[in-house]
């Protein structure tokens, strides 16, 4: 398969992310909905973050094979564990970092910038930013965390292209466009559960910071497979995914209404995993 069918592959792969965005529009949702939307997005995280966490592990557990069958050497899995565990770490704890220098920005007051001039359009865009409310923050984090586990796919797209396995390629971006659609919902969730109607300006770059790596890793993953490569973009998604899922929790559990946690925690996972089950029927 030519370079330009696989990039049109990873497109459809990572645009369907859109088709779940508009129900950040919603007006003003009951409070149970919200609690509702709020546990379905903790569902397709905890979902996302077994997939991610998967797909990662499988290099080791290969080297762990040969390993025991004497075939192979302890140094692949030195690596691929050391990588593993430092990608998780990272795309965890950069994140907390990320909430405490936002916490400090917030409590800062606003630089004095010129009233004209480059200064005075950087003033306008610190002051938007300074503004976002804590669901669009969160919104934005999660978009960070699945657009890293979207360019793993891309990579899985374009290393099956470039092998010229067409079949597993085409059943890899309609399974992966699937997963991506739930993806957007879980994006916009937070903001829906919390009221807070964005823009169509602001679902456009929810959309691209979390659908268009799809693309990019498509257009790497044609180029050359690694399975290092793999395991840090897999494992920093991963992080950041489980330290949005603690955050959605937490605010769950503030709720009254903690049996439709539950139940809306069921609903993200059944999403999540049926979606899985297609793919795997298929024969991916």
């Amino acid at each position: 398969m030519d370079q330009e069918q696989t990039l049109l592959l990873g497109f459809i792969a990572g645009v369907t992310i859109l088709l779940g965005l508009p129900l950040g529009r919603l007006r003003a949702p009951a409070p149970g909905l919200r609690v509702f939307l709020n546990a379905t997005a903790i569902g397709i995280l905890v979902f996302l973050l077994w997939d991610v966490l998967a797909h990662a592990w499988q290099p080791i557990d290969a080297a762990l094979g040969a390993l025991r069958e004497g075939t192979g050497t302890v140094g692949p899995v030195l690596g691929y564990g050391t990588l593993f565990l430092a990608g998780l770490g990272v795309g965890l704890l950069s994140l907390v970092g990320y909430e405490s220098w936002m916490t400090r920005r917030d409590t800062s007051p606003p630089p004095t910038t010129p009233a004209v001039g480059p200064g005075a359009m950087a003033s306008t865009e610190l002051t938007a930013h300074r503004t976002w409310s804590p669901a669009r923050r969160m919104a934005l984090l999660i978009a960070v965390g699945i657009g890293l586990h979207n360019f793993g796919e891309g990579l899985a797209i374009g290393g099956s292209a470039a092998k010229g396995e067409i079949a597993l390629a085409t059943l890899l971006v309609i399974g992966f466009a699937l997963h991506n659609a739930t993806e957007g919902f879980g994006i916009v969730a937070p903001l829906a559960a919390d009221g807070d109607r964005p823009s169509w300006g602001f679902l456009a770059l929810m959309g691209l910071i979390g659908g268009a790596p799809t693309f990019l890793g498509t257009a790497v993953g044609h180029e050359f497979t690694s399975d290092p490569l793999n395991i840090v973009f897999l494992t920093l998604a991963a992080g950041s995914i489980l330290y949005v899922i603690i955050q959605l929790t937490g605010v769950a559990l503030r709720s009254a209404r903690k049996a439709l946690l539950y139940w809306g925690v069921l609903a993200g996972l059944t999403a999540g995993f049926v979606t899985d089950m297609i793919v795997t029927a298929g024969g991916a």
